[in-house]
């Protein structure tokens, strides 16, 4: 028997808030970028003291936009939370998701507002910065892969948490189970590098790739700068684990997941050698998001095999 259209609609709605969720961390970057950080002065959440900004200049209309699309973002997700807590069951792991996605989502607005009220943006360069930056991608990847389970349990039909199938796992199980974890972690880590070594090559362009490689390693230069080359040794190790996540599933998500992979390196690599133009930043920045929310669909896979039962 065919479900209701409203229970039909709530996975591509899922799906559809997730792909606006990617828009809104691709604008984050146009924002650094641009140098736009402090287009709305030090004011949270209203922009220059004022609930719509009056003659703006451009730095001041880059910012406004990236804070009404988090508003959306959050208008969204609220309607996808209730809808979900509606239409699933107690006990269902996209309740769980959508709880963490509300968890995270909240924590995002906190550190954007520190961001700003710390003034941390713009050319800012200092050693906090580094940290918050850090801390703010990765609450960003979070709430990426929460959203990213919501709409992938309900698309799967993943049903309720059932501790039994832990236990039935197996060793060969919980090999997979750990080492997805461990993929995921590292992701984390190449992901927070990553937009710390984006930041440097926006507040600290490089005029030549030999020159950009004398900055990583002077004594003189900024933490900012001497951390870039965390990001590509970070993404080595990751690559290990991804690589080899991806051979013992031999799933097609595994398959979806390698192709990214093999594309991001394309990318990084790109990324270097143009010495990071603004597009490129984008473009690289994309195809990380792509590839984590594969990613998060294939460790789900590993780590809660139940939820690919009822497919």
């Amino acid at each position: 028997m065919q479900k209701p259209l409203v229970e039909r609609a709530l996975a591509p709605y899922a799906w559809s808030v997730l792909a606006f969720m990617v828009l809104v961390i691709l604008w984050g970057a146009i924002v650094r970028t641009t140098g736009s950080g402090a287009g709305c002065g030090v004011h949270w959440p209203l922009c220059n003291g004022d609930f719509v900004p009056h003659h703006p200049r451009l730095a001041t209309i880059i910012e406004f936009i990236h804070r009404s699309m988090s508003g959306i973002l959050t208008t969204l997700v609220a309607v996808l939370v209730a809808w979900v807590f509606w239409k699933r069951p107690n006990g269902d792991h996209a309740r769980s998701a959508a709880i963490w996605v509300v968890v995270l989502l909240i924590t995002e607005a906190l550190l954007g507002a520190a961001l700003v009220l710390g003034g941390w943006v713009d050319q800012n360069a200092s050693n906090a910065r580094v940290a918050m930056q850090c801390i703010h991608f990765t609450n960003t990847m979070l709430l990426v892969a929460a959203l990213t389970l919501t709409a992938w349990w309900i698309t799967t039909n993943a049903g309720a948490w059932d501790s039994r199938t832990w236990a039935a796992k197996g060793p060969a199980g919980n090999y997979n189970s750990d080492l997805a974890a461990t993929t995921i972690l590292l992701t984390l880590v190449v992901g927070a590098t990553g937009a710390v070594a984006a930041l440097a090559d926006t507040l600290f362009p490089s005029p030549s790739l030999r020159a950009g490689l004398a900055q990583d390693f002077a004594a003189y230069a900024p933490l900012l700068v001497r951390m870039r080359w965390v990001h590509p040794a970070a993404s080595v190790l990751a690559l290990v684990c991804v690589a080899l996540l991806c051979w013992r599933a031999r799933s097609r998500a595994a398959a979806v997941v390698a192709t990214l992979l093999a594309l991001q390196f394309v990318l990084g690599i790109g990324d270097v050698l143009l010495l990071a133009p603004q597009w490129m930043q984008i473009l690289h920045l994309l195809g990380a998001d792509i590839f984590w929310i594969a990613l998060v669909v294939l460790a789900s896979q590993a780590i809660w095999p139940e939820t690919e039962s009822r497919q």
